[in-house]
C-alpha cells in the first residue's frame, strides 16, 4: 500500500513545483491576489506552498474514492433495503468481517494522511536560518513592519490599506488600476529580496490579528505580549498580497498585508536609502524597477515586471 501512496505524494508534489514554474514563467500576478471566482488555493510562490498543494492534492485522491464508495452504498440502502423492497428485514446485528474492515481501513488511511501532513507541518514550524528578520505588529487596524537585524537596523513602518480616495488620487497620477488592487493595496509595502529566507516574527499590541500570505503558505497569529514567528522563502520578483485572517474587530476587512519581492540589487539599494527615508527608497526602488522593465521585455518577461512595478 505505501508504494502506490508514495506515487500519488510525488506526483502531486511534481504538480504543484510545476505551479511555481508556471507561474514564473507566465506572471507572477497569478500567485499574487485572489482571482474573482476561483475555486483552488492560489499558485505557490514558495516551496512550502507547493507542498500544501501536493498534499491538497494527495488528499484529494482519498477523499474522492470515500465520498463514492460511500454515495453508491448509500443508493444501495436505498434501493435494496426500503420498506417495499424488502418488507422482511434481516435481523442480523453483527458482522465480523465488516467491522474489522471499518475499524482498520479507515486506521490506514490516517495513517497514509498522517506521514505528509507531519512532515510539512515540520517544515513550516522550524525556521530555518534566516537571511532577513521582519518584525510584524498587528494594530487596530493595520500592520506596522521593523527590519530587526543589525545591518538594516533603523528600517521601520506602519502599513494601512490604502482608501478609496487614496487609489484614486494615485490612479489620477498615473498608476494603472491593476496595480492597485482595491482593499489589497497599502501606503507602504514590506520590501524583501527573492530567493532568500525571510523570518517573520508576529506579535501584537491589542487584540489577536493573524498575519497570513496564501501564495508562500503562512499564516500565524499575532498575539499581544506573545511572538511568534514564521518563514517564507519567495522564488520570484513579485508583490503578493495576504490579509489579516482573524476576526479582530470592526475594521478586520481593512488591514492587507502587501509583501514585494525585488531582486538583490533592488533590495541592497532600496535597504540602504530606507535606514534614512523610507519614502525616498520607495522613490529609488519603483526608479530602480521601471529601468529594468524594458530589458525584461526584450527577454520576454514583461509580465512578471509589471506586477513587481506595483
Amino acid at each position: 500500500m505505501i508504494n502506490p501512496l508514495k506515487r500519488i505524494w510525488e506526483g502531486a508534489r511534481i504538480g504543484g513545483a510545476a505551479t511555481v514554474a508556471l507561474a514564473g514563467t507566465a506572471t507572477v500576478a497569478l500567485a499574487a491576489e485572489p482571482e474573482p471566482w476561483a475555486v483552488n488555493l492560489q499558485p505557490a510562490a514558495t516551496d512550502v506552498m507547493s507542498d500544501i498543494h501536493a498534499f491538497s492534492n494527495f488528499t484529494l485522491w482519498i477523499i474522492v474514492p470515500i465520498v463514492a464508495l460511500v454515495t453508491i452504498l448509500l443508493g444501495i440502502v436505498i434501493v435494496r433495503f426500503n420498506a417495499r423492497a424488502n418488507p422482511t428485514p434481516s435481523r442480523t446485528s453483527h458482522n465480523t468481517l465488516i467491522e474489522v474492515l471499518w475499524t482498520v481501513l479507515p486506521i490506514l488511511i490516517l495513517v497514509a494522511i498522517a506521514i505528509p501532513s507531519f512532515r510539512l507541518l515540520y517544515k513550516e514550524l522550524v525556521v530555518p536560518p534566516a537571511d532577513l528578520t521582519v518584525k510584524a505588529t498587528g494594530y487596530q487596524w493595520a500592520w506596522g513592519y521593523e527590519y530587526t537585524d543589525d545591518a538594516y537596523a533603523g528600517i521601520s513602518f506602519d502599513s494601512y490599506m490604502l482608501s478609496d480616495e487614496d487609489r484614486a488620487k494615485r490612479i489620477a497620477a498615473g498608476a494603472s488600476e491593476a496595480s492597485l488592487p482595491r482593499l489589497l493595496a497599502a501606503d507602504y509595502d514590506v520590501v524583501v529580496p527573492a530567493g532568500k529566507i525571510v523570518r517573520v516574527q508576529v506579535t501584537s499590541t491589542d487584540v489577536i490579528h493573524s498575519f497570513a500570505m496564501p501564495a508562500f503558505g503562512v499564516k500565524v497569529d499575532a498575539i499581544p505580549g506573545r511572538l511568534n514567528e514564521t518563514w517564507f522563502k519567495a522564488e520570484e520578483p513579485g508583490v503578493y498580497y495576504g490579509q489579516c485572517s482573524e476576526l479582530c474587530g470592526k475594521d478586520h476587512a481593512f488591514m492587507p498585508i502587501v509583501i514585494r519581492v525585488v531582486t538583490d540589487e533592488q533590495f541592497a539599494a532600496w535597504a540602504d536609502a530606507a535606514k534614512e527615508d523610507v519614502d525616498e527608497a520607495n522613490k529609488l526602488l519603483a526608479g530602480l524597477i521601471a529601468k529594468q522593465r524594458p530589458l525584461a521585455a526584450r527577454d520576454g518577461e514583461a509580465g512578471n515586471l509589471e506586477v513587481a512595478a506595483r
